[in-house]
């Protein structure tokens, strides 16, 4: 009889579970897209926009292919990269030719007022239901750059020994940042549903 009070104790916990879910979401939603309009980070985002189907006509020079210093023919894009930490100038001239920076703005607005749809969920289930489908569709499309990017695998660079680790399923650090939006998916259809429940309540006799 005690362990079935404990267990319904529990149960009345799950609002606050749920309204923990999207705290996080939200948290992790207005950082992340804050960061958008941030050089370092929209020059982060460059491979996994250029390389989208669906994303890669925001760039100019999306599809540009180019001779590198090995004469080897590479996507425009991987000649001008900076490093976390490192500004360059013809770096960023090229970036704000190519569009990078716009778009990065207006992708950052986007993730953010999801965040905050999200958020109102707590009081809003109507607004928490679109925010929470949309979180769903915004990680389904960042989980499909482990198709279109390169980048997310380990490369073969060589070395003193022939690299035994590369290409798929060896995730790089960009690849394993991507897999967890698996997570953010997951939590937008339980945010979804459980906002939804709450919209259709009141009409249920």
């Amino acid at each position: 009889m005690q362990n079935n009070g404990l267990y319904n104790r529990l149960l009345r916990l799950d609002t606050y579970f749920f309204n923990f879910l999207r705290i996080s979401v939200f948290i992790v939603m207005v950082w992340i897209g804050g960061l958008k309009a941030y050089q370092y980070e929209a020059d982060g985002i460059v491979p996994f926009v250029a390389n989208s189907p669906l994303m890669s006509f925001f760039y100019k020079n999306a599809g540009n292919k180019v001779l590198n210093e090995d004469q080897k023919l590479v996507s425009e894009y991987t000649l001008y990269k900076n490093p976390e930490g490192k500004v360059v100038k013809k770096n960023i001239d090229w970036q704000r030719e190519n569009g990078t920076y716009t778009f990065s703005y207006g992708l950052g607005t986007m993730i953010v007022l999801i965040g905050i749809m999200v958020l109102l969920g707590i009081w809003f289930p109507k607004i928490g239901a679109v925010g929470g489908l949309l979180t769903f569709f915004m990680s389904l499309v960042t989980l499909s750059f482990l198709i279109t990017t390169p980048e997310v695998y380990v490369p073969n660079l060589g070395g003193d020994y022939p690299s035994p680790q590369y290409g798929f399923p060896y995730l790089s650090g960009a690849g394993r940042l991507v897999l967890k939006d698996i997570i953010m998916m997951a939590g937008g259809l339980i945010l979804f549903s459980d906002s939804l429940k709450k919209v259709i309540k009141p009409f249920v006799v």
